[in-house]
């Protein structure tokens, strides 16, 4: 398995386990999966770190897509408010992440080339 589809797959298990989280509140059978969800997506994380992805590109990016899809998702599952002001810090922190990855791969280039 490739690197991009095992985070990938880390964020899923992040953003399940925090919408469960949330579900827990009412249901408290639903921490299983809250603990199921976590300990998955730190695994996935780490395996993606073994295949030598920096790790602020690898947190950026897994931090960054998990608050997205879960501010989304928790939206449209719970109700909860989901506003222009929101979105526009969703989009600050995806920038944010491009920004570490277009650095990342300046001082990889750098590094190189020295």
């Amino acid at each position: 398995m490739t690197t991009w589809p095992l985070l990938a797959g880390a964020i899923a298990c992040e953003v399940t386990g925090s919408l469960s989280l949330r579900a827990a509140v009412a249901h408290p059978g639903w921490y299983a999966v809250v603990v199921v969800g976590y300990v998955a997506a730190f695994a996935l994380l780490a395996a993606v770190l073994r295949r030598g992805m920096p790790l602020g590109v690898a947190y950026g990016i897994w931090g960054a897509v998990g608050v997205a899809l879960t501010a989304a998702l928790s939206s449209v599952i719970f109700g909860e408010p989901f506003t222009l002001l929101m979105t526009a810090g969703i989009a600050l922190i995806i920038g944010g992440v491009l920004l570490v990855e277009l650095g990342s791969h300046r001082a990889a280039a750098e590094e190189g080339g020295s």
